[in-house]
């Protein structure tokens, strides 16, 4: 801080010296000061940018799936007896009407001859008794006879014939519990865990089970969504099956299917309504059991406005975003977000394709900041390989309103 130099003068000191003095003190003063102060400017900020986009968006719900066998089969033995062969590797795929298992088939072997045998002599005595039976009726007409001994003989004839057909029945059992000593597969899948071993016991329809089959071509997923959107689900769906997306944790390829089920039950408990999509897995990338990530596609908004989400910034009076004007400064303008697509954006009002939006840097900036842009690679849209979007849609849903 200057210090006040003393100057004394008297009503003798001429008038020259005082104003030598004067400019002498007020050079002092200009020099510590350091020259004349400039108003200060404002900063030009740097940022990051992106222009608005316009393309076609799908509408999407968004939901955790479980994958589901299209068919799910745990084979059992109907009778008894020991397991003598096992044909299958467990863990392997197997196809329909492959054997699986072999039992002991002796005594069901033995069981069928014994049924044959007795067949093969009520035959016998059936036949026998028809021939009584026919004598008798001679006799009877010839008064040589009562009635009631002939009565007798086509009674006997008739119930041996019934014999006959029991003992049929029992032939035919006895073969098909000789066919159930090999164990077919029902379905084409692939086999789980082998329960049972070769050389076991097993009794008919126990538990455990031999083995279990999944039917994994094709495949289902199953999953859940809130019942506020069972009526666009139904709506959308009368034009066709709806297009079901499985996204499988580190694999970036989603697998697609079509919706192939609506519960007719929403659960009271929690207020969702059970869907299912079928997909070919082909490449059996989905297996049962497996937790996906699902996106049902209800249908495509053409022509939408798209922002990247970073450019979004919510405010006191609502969600807006900073517009770059020709002049490089910035705006910001209000706007009215649809939905958020996997780092988009759907803008409703407030933009238009072919503006430029800061995605980042916005904490330093107000209405009528200069900005520059930074080089660098500014946020992309997310899109698939044939130009269209990819992205899954999160909850809610609004239905699409036109620009104002």
């Amino acid at each position: 801080m200057l210090r006040h130099l003393p100057v004394f003068l008297s009503n003798r000191t001429p008038m020259g010296l005082s104003l030598s003095l004067g400019l002498a003190a007020c050079a002092l003063l200009t020099a510590c000061s350091g020259g004349t102060a400039t108003a200060p400017t404002s900063p030009v900020v740097p940022i990051l940018a992106a222009t608005v986009a316009q393309k076609d968006m799908p509408v999407q719900l968004q939901a955790i799936g479980s994958v589901e066998a299209y068919s799910a089969v745990s084979v059992k033995t109907q009778v008894t007896g020991e397991l003598t062969g096992v044909y299958f590797l467990e863990g392997t795929d197997v196809r329909k009407g492959d054997l699986l298992f072999t039992l002991d088939k002796r005594p069901f072997e033995a069981e069928l001859k014994k049924q044959e045998a007795n067949l093969e002599h009520d035959i016998a005595q059936a036949k026998l008794a028809h021939l009584d039976a026919e004598r008798y009726g001679t006799l009877y007409k010839g008064g040589v006879i009562s009635q009631q001994q002939y009565d007798q003989t086509q009674s006997n004839a008739e119930a041996l014939d019934a014999a006959v057909q029991a003992d049929k029945a029992a032939v035919e059992n006895a073969r098909v519990q000789l066919i159930y000593c090999s164990i077919y597969s029902p379905i084409s899948g692939r086999t789980g865990t082998l329960m049972i071993h070769q050389g076991n016991m097993i009794k008919a329809n126990d538990t455990p089970f031999l083995v279990n089959i999944n039917q994994v071509e094709p495949i289902r997923v199953a999953f859940t969504v809130p019942e506020q959107y069972l009526a666009e689900i139904k709506r959308f769906s009368t034009a066709g099956k709806l297009a079901v997306q499985a996204a499988i944790q580190g694999d970036s390829r989603p697998a697609v299917g079509k919706l192939s089920f609506i519960d007719n039950t929403v659960d009271a408990a929690t207020g969702t309504i059970k869907l299912k999509g079928e997909f070919a897995n082909t490449d059996r990338r989905l297996w049962p059991g497996q937790f996906v990530n699902v996106t049902l596609v209800l249908h495509t908004q053409p022509h939408a406005v798209v922002v990247p989400t970073q450019a979004v910034q919510n405010g006191q009076e609502g969600q807006f975003v900073f517009v770059i004007k020709p002049d490089s400064t910035v705006e910001a303008r209000p706007i009215r977000v649809n939905r958020t697509s996997a780092g988009e954006a759907v803008v409703d009002a407030g933009l238009a394709a072919g503006e430029r939006v800061v995605t980042d840097g916005q904490l330093r900036l107000v209405p009528g900041s200069k900005v520059s842009i930074k080089s660098g690679l500014a946020p992309q849209s997310v899109a698939g390989g044939d130009g269209k979007p990819t992205a899954r849609l999160a909850y809610p849903i609004r239905e699409h309103e036109p620009q104002s």
